[in-house]
């Protein structure tokens, strides 16, 4: 289904008012109680919902953790197709007829514009991934390794090993290959600067010296 870009950005105005956008400071979150969910966004009666991938139900949408998700929609909406999210929270009874029920947003992974994010088979194997622009980059990680693709570049998949840090950071590294690579993911709102898509990680992939940024979000098999 496809999400209108007026009739998103219209409806959801009036919701704006007193929300607070993301931090752009790190920030650590718990995901106690909460329930991952992938699905896609459109708006009707003024209110944002929410459909869960392969479902027909839709869900009224409560930012109940302040993560900007109507401020971010309503951004993205300025531009054509399906308006993808991937949220954690937990769904509920709705107050208002005509809805399946309410989605309490607690956390926001990403949002986006995208006709597969819902179909893409690598996300439920996947612990991370990052990419980024200018020059353009894609790392996948798994419990099997990490797959580092650039263009005109040969593809490296190498095991890796990763290190918590303060603040909810973390590093990849391996020096397989002949190489050092180095990934350090930090939880900061991150908006890509090609496609406008927003995720809950900012990314720096740092090859034999030379250093790209980017943004990341958790695979569905990394949900902390």
């Amino acid at each position: 289904m496809r999400a209108a870009p007026s009739l998103l950005l219209v409806a959801l105005l009036p919701l704006f008012a007193g929300c607070q956008l993301l931090a752009e400071k790190p920030q650590t979150e718990t995901t106690a109680g909460m329930t991952r969910m992938q699905g896609e966004l459109s708006a009707k009666g003024g209110q944002l919902l929410f459909k869960p991938c392969s479902e027909s139900r839709y869900f009224a949408v409560v930012d109940s953790g302040n993560t900007g998700l109507l401020q971010e929609a309503s951004a993205l909406a300025n531009e054509p197709g399906t308006l993808f999210a991937d949220v954690g929270g937990n769904l509920s009874t709705s107050q208002i007829a005509g809805n399946d029920g309410q989605l309490n947003v607690q956390r926001l992974y990403r949002v986006e514009h995208s006709n597969s994010a819902c179909s893409d088979p690598n996300f439920k194997r996947l612990t991370l991934r990052a990419h980024g622009n200018e020059p353009d980059w894609d790392l996948k990680a798994s419990g099997k390794g990490m797959v580092l693709t650039r263009p005109g570049v040969p593809e490296l998949a190498v095991p890796f090993l990763e290190e918590q840090l303060p603040d909810g950071r973390y590093n990849l590294s391996t020096e397989a290959n002949g190489q050092r690579v180095d990934l350090w993911v930090a939880p900061q709102r991150c908006v890509d600067s090609m496609s406008g898509a927003v995720s809950h990680l900012s990314a720096e992939l740092r090859v034999d010296g030379q250093t790209m940024r980017g943004c990341a979000y958790y695979g569905g098999s990394r949900s902390d």
